[in-house]
């Protein structure tokens, strides 16, 4: 009421504004005129009516917009500053029940959840549930969604069932849509479509379109509830108009317990029945015991005694459970019938038997006679055709009338598969089924069938759905559907810093909701080196910064460090790098980084000698660090001829760091060395050794050799070691031949290799003159011993190797000769042949040779032939 005041008295001056500017502007222009008492023109009439109906228009504007900031002031105030009268509210709601304890913290829960701004979210649209919205309630779990949400919600449940079930008909059939009913989003609680809520009630839907009273429950009339509770008792609720459940009843009523044995007494209604806790005595259903159960609601149990009982026959009797009076035992009857031919066959029965079946009216095995004979008698075939339908349901028995059952139909004709795709011809019994298979999509709209031969009647999907609730933390796990998923039914607990304070709202709604305000104390630990923290309330982001002392003992110094905690201190670490483009830009933030800082210097004064130890004076801990007093040193050179004329340095227990002497070296060289002393300056004790290398080629005048100064002039004298033949020695073998033309294998020295030809070891290969015996020895020994001679083995192979080759020859000129005859024999056949052939042939032109000429061509050309091929023969 006040925020609605308070908007109306901001829109107040407003309004009033623009209806002064308008009275002024009027009164400016009548004013500019002058007075005529003369009906005015039409066209000032015509003009002033437009500026009036501006005015208007410009007003209602106004009005329209402070209308709408009143609501959203409002609204706003109701959302974020929370009011402290909760405990009025809730005190105001139950002043009626008389009664406090464990039977109302659960409203009270409720209550204190509808109070509070950000804790009530409509699962559908993920959106809090503001305390000036349109809701509706469920009635099975009271949880608030807004109105909008709830119908749309209902609208598309119908839809998606209707369209589910439309897939599943004939063509030409029709889903009434009217049978199908929606469900709540939280619980599944089912309603009929002529309850999808319409209009915005209050919580005892006594009240449409409740104002919204800050004093009271919000979507509350702040009237009694007067609902039937719950078991109904015909009393009403007594709480005033609030969300959740009702109360149990707290009327009391006199009433006894479930048997009646004990005194009435006086008991919330809530609690009316009870049980006086001794045995019911009741008779049971077999009149016989009585119920031992202890005081119960209800008919009694069936009797647990065992009795013995006989079977409807008689003939058997056994121990049974009492409530089970007559019991049929399997034996057949057998007794005979009235006819005197047949036995009963019914199994154990009570009273007479009845009449023979067969002596009643009977029928053919076909049906079509009804004849009456004697029970004795067999009813045969009536002669006519059976005619019963066959199992197929279109053909009929072409058999005469016989018994038992009808066979297989064996007719031949066109059937449809079952899908009505394809037709084939086949005997009447089989049925036929195609290869095709369903590409309709099944109710969830996203998976085809993919069944072979479908009827239409597709299953239902058996996926899982697996698609991202609108919480957008989980997936739904319901079998593959069509439409909106359901929302979340999880919920989270969101706390504050240390945990202790904590609201709880639906998935999804954690990331735009703040963490609940905490006023006990921060129990973050340190950050620093401190045990504890300086003691603040629960917050958010990081602790302020510590303001304690350092304390901490220097490990260079051992002073204790009093500055202000610098541990965990915010520093700059880049300052902004663009420049703002004008003074309209925010200024940019530095960068800033949490460091751990060293101790600043430590300012205690400490003594401090100069290096040198000539004057001592106190200086800050920090610097106290000795330095030179700038007076010269004054201490003995190392030469002991100077003194040290460089300013006040460090002192060692030796003058090595003094200034070095810088006279010459004016010492003896040893003999043979030409260089100057290594030191150069003066210095005391003997020079150093001279250690400058010397180029000087060795023995065999192959490797030059690098020699220090001090060993080549110490090589000299006689006796030393090494002496200079070694020291001028490679070490490597000599280059050099020796006369048997062998390499010295003498390492390198000086003089003639002449000497070392008799230590000569280099392998030689000696053999006797017919290559057979072969020695190896060394060359030193060759010079020594005669050269190896045959022996009779040698001998005798080389008289073998004779025998063979002429034994070869002779061989070789026989079948020379042998091959020549052959040859010459089968010259001699081709021309004894040829001669013959032209001795028959007539010639008129030539005239045939005359006998002695070809004997003379024979006689030449056979020996010349010989004499070709041993030529050939002896070169092969």
């Amino acid at each position: 009421m006040d925020q609605q005041g308070k908007g109306r008295g901001r829109g107040g001056p407003t309004q009033n504004v623009w209806t002064n500017r308008a009275e002024a502007q009027s009164k400016n222009t009548n004013a500019g005129r002058k007075p005529n008492t003369s009906k005015p023109p039409k066209e000032n009439s015509q003009s002033t009516r437009k500026f009036e109906e501006a005015c208007a228009e410009i007003k209602a504007n106004v009005d329209k917009h402070v209308a709408k900031l009143t609501e959203e002031l409002g609204d706003s105030s109701s959302e974020e500053e929370e009011t402290n009268n909760d405990t009025d509210i809730i005190s105001t709601v139950f002043n009626l029940y008389g009664k406090s304890g464990s039977e109302l913290l659960k409203i009270e829960q409720v209550l204190k959840d509808s109070l509070r701004s950000g804790t009530s979210v409509c699962l559908i649209c993920i959106e809090s549930v503001k305390k000036s919205d349109f809701i509706w309630s469920c009635t099975k779990c009271y949880c608030s969604l807004h109105l909008t949400c709830i119908q749309r919600w209902a609208k598309d449940s119908i839809y998606f069932q209707t369209e589910a079930a439309s897939d599943h008909l004939a063509p030409g059939q029709h889903v009434d849509p009217r049978k199908f009913n929606w469900c709540c989003p939280k619980c599944r609680a089912e309603y009929p479509q002529a309850t999808i809520p319409s209009r915005y009630y209050c919580y005892c839907l006594k009240t449409q379109d409740p104002r919204f009273d800050p004093w009271l429950v919000p979507h509350s009339c702040g009237s009694k509830c007067e609902k039937l509770l719950q078991p109904e008792c015909k009393h009403t609720c007594l709480l005033l108009c609030h969300p959740g459940p009702c109360p149990p009843c707290p009327q009391t009523v006199s009433v006894t317990c479930f048997c009646a044995k004990s005194p009435v007494e006086i008991r919330r209604c809530s609690s009316q029945t009870w049980s006086c806790g001794k045995k019911c005595s009741k008779f049971l259903s077999c009149k016989e015991h009585k119920c031992e159960v202890t005081c119960h609601s209800g008919a009694c149990p069936p009797c647990p005694k065992k009795s013995s009982q006989k079977c409807l026959c008689g003939s058997k009797k056994e121990e049974r459970p009492c409530h089970s009076i007559e019991f049929q035992c399997e034996k057949v009857c057998g007794k005979m019938l009235d006819c005197g031919h047949h036995k009963c066959e019914t199994v154990c029965h009570p009273g007479k038997c009845s009449t023979c079946p067969l002596a009643l009216p009977r029928t053919c095995p076909c049906g079509k006679k009804s004849v009456t004979v004697a029970c004795t008698s067999e009813v045969g075939g009536c002669g006519d055709t059976c005619g019963k339908l066959l199992e197929c349901g279109i053909h009929e028995c072409a058999e005469r009338c016989h018994k038992g059952k009808c066979g297989t139909c064996l007719q031949m004709r066109v059937q449809s598969c079952r899908c009505g795709l394809k037709k084939k011809e086949l005997p009447c019994y089989k049925e036929f089924q195609c290869e095709t298979k369903c590409k309709h999509i099944k109710d969830c709209r996203r998976h085809p069938c993919n069944r072979k031969c479908c009827i239409g009647t597709c299953p239902p999907c058996d996926q899982i759905c697996n698609r991202p609730l609108g919480c957008k933390n989980h997936k739904c796990t319901s079998r593959c559907h069509q439409g909106p998923c359901y929302p979340c039914n999880l919920t989270v607990d969101i706390t504050c810093s240390c945990g202790r304070t904590k609201v709880t709202v639906p998935c999804g709604r954690e990331k735009h909701t703040k963490p609940p305000k905490c006023s006990l104390p921060c129990k973050k630990p340190p950050d620093c080196h401190h045990e504890s923290r300086s003691k603040h309330i629960c917050h958010s982001g990081g602790c302020p910064p510590c303001k304690q002392s350092c304390m901490k003992v220097s490990e260079r110094c051992g002073h204790i460090c009093k500055a202000p905690c610098h541990t965990s201190v915010l520093v700059q670490i880049s300052a902004p790098t663009q420049q703002r483009a004008g003074p309209w830009e925010p200024k940019q933030a530095p960068k800033m980084e949490i460091q751990k800082l060293p101790c600043p210097p430590c300012p205690v004064p400490v003594p401090v000698t100069c290096l040198g130890g000539h004057e001592t004076a106190d200086w800050p801990c920090h610097l106290s660090v000795p330095s030179s007093c700038g007076r010269p040193c004054g201490r003995e050179l190392y030469c002991t001829n100077h003194t040290c004329m460089k300013p006040c340095h460090a002192v060692t227990t030796s003058p090595k760091n003094c200034q070095l002497c810088e006279e010459l070296c004016s010492k003896n060289r040893p003999e043979g060395c030409t260089h100057p002393c290594a030191r150069g300056k003066c210095h005391s004790g003997p020079c150093p050794t001279c250690t400058k290398l010397i180029k000087h080629s060795c023995h065999c005048g192959l490797n030059p050799q690098l020699i220090r100064c001090n060993e080549l002039s110490d090589s000299i004298a006689p006796g030393s070691v090494p002496n200079r033949e070694q020291l001028l020695s490679c070490k490597d073998r000599c280059p050099k031949l020796l006369p048997c033309k062998h390499r010295c294998p003498v390492s390198c020295h000086s003089g003639d290799c002449a000497s070392s030809q008799l230590d000569c070891v280099t392998t030689v290969h000696v053999s006797c003159p017919c290559k057979r015996i072969k020695k190896a020895v060394a060359c030193n020994v060759v010079s020594k011993q005669p050269a190896v001679s045959c022996d009779d083995i040698c001998r005798r192979k080389k008289d073998q190797e004779l025998k063979l080759k002429e034994e070869k020859e002779r061989v070789q000129r026989e079948e020379e000769e042998r091959r020549n005859r052959i040859e010459l024999e089968q010259f001699q056949r081709k021309f004894d042949k040829r001669r013959n052939k032209d001795r028959h042939r007539p010639d008129e032109t030539s005239p045939p040779p005359s006998r002695p000429i070809q004997l003379y061509v024979l006689a030449v050309a056979v020996p010349l032939v010989a004499i070709i091929m041993a030529f050939m023969w002896s070169r092969v």
